[in-house]
């Protein structure tokens, strides 16, 4: 009679259990650093940055893509260093989806500058490419590029060329 039970039990488990998923990470936030050339803009010099970065993969390999950026260029007209905050929101082709994936996007951006004398803000759009490598399951580094071209109705276009690496952990 035990025994009945148990493979009765064991049988309606069975039955009952819902199939099998794999679990896939499609979900990232990260850190980066990197360098911001403003190409020897009268508005701002070149500097580094901090970044802080999210990814969402949609399908198809495609991600959608944010990177929030932290700078503190020197503002050529007083001499003073200001701060930037440059958030983005695009979307990237991964070409492999693997451990080592390679990628190109486009992102709309927005440059937003504290100055003694007035804020500056800038709406911007540029392509961008990358490579990320996967150092664990879930843990991956990286490489990025990226041009921007800023429009302002106060400033003439700023153009930048962005340079980046960094970390990210996949969930």
């Amino acid at each position: 009679m035990r025994t009945f039970l148990s493979a009765l039990g064991f049988s309606v488990a069975l039955f009952a259990a819902a199939p099998a998923h794999a679990q896939f990470a499609n979900r990232s936030l990260g850190v980066s650093a990197g360098y911001m050339s403003f190409n020897g803009t009268a508005s701002l010099t070149s500097t580094g940055f901090l970044g802080f970065d999210a990814s969402l993969y949609i399908e198809n390999g495609f991600e959608v893509v944010s990177l929030t950026k932290i700078a503190f260029p020197a503002d050529p007209i007083s001499g003073r260093r200001v701060v930037g905050l440059a958030p983005s929101l695009g979307i990237r082709y991964l070409f492999l989806e693997e451990s080592i994936r390679p990628y190109v996007g486009a992102d709309l951006s927005y440059l937003h500058v504290f100055k003694p004398q007035g804020d500056s803000n800038f709406a911007g759009v540029g392509p961008n490419a990358g490579l990320d490598f996967f150092v664990s399951d879930s843990i991956s580094i990286g490489a990025r590029a990226q041009f921007n071209a800023y429009l302002s109705l106060e400033e003439r276009v700023q153009t930048s060329v962005i340079v980046s690496a960094g970390t990210a952990v996949y969930f």
